[in-house]
């Protein structure tokens, strides 16, 4: 049996490798689960293998939030501390401590 682990969780801070843009995770495929359009746009050079975790992210950068979809290869944990400002954050998490988001308890 092929079990598959992420090495990153829901409330994760984390920030590309390659490019500067940071977030926090709020969902998890353990495997690639976009558009083929979506895949095909990625340089060849740069393109992720699809048989890893891929991250839902609210993300930002310097000058804008938006939502990213990120292999795991391509992210690192942030341990800036620093909060993330994209405006659905307080909407999907409850609580920030240290560099990870927790979601409400019910």
């Amino acid at each position: 049996m092929n079990t598959k682990k992420a090495k990153f969780s829901i409330g994760d801070i984390v920030k590309h490798r390659h490019f500067n843009f940071r977030g926090v995770i709020y969902d998890v495929d353990f495997e690639f689960n976009n558009s083929e359009e979506w895949y095909e746009s990625i340089p060849k050079d740069v393109r992720p293998k699809k048989d890893q975790p891929f991250y839902h992210l609210l993300a930002e950068n310097n000058e804008v939030t938006y939502e990213a979809y990120v292999s795991e290869q391509n992210l690192t944990f942030d341990d800036s501390s620093k909060p993330i400002r994209h405006p659905l954050v307080e909407e999907v998490f409850s609580e920030k401590r240290g560099s990870v988001y927790y979601k409400p308890s019910n």
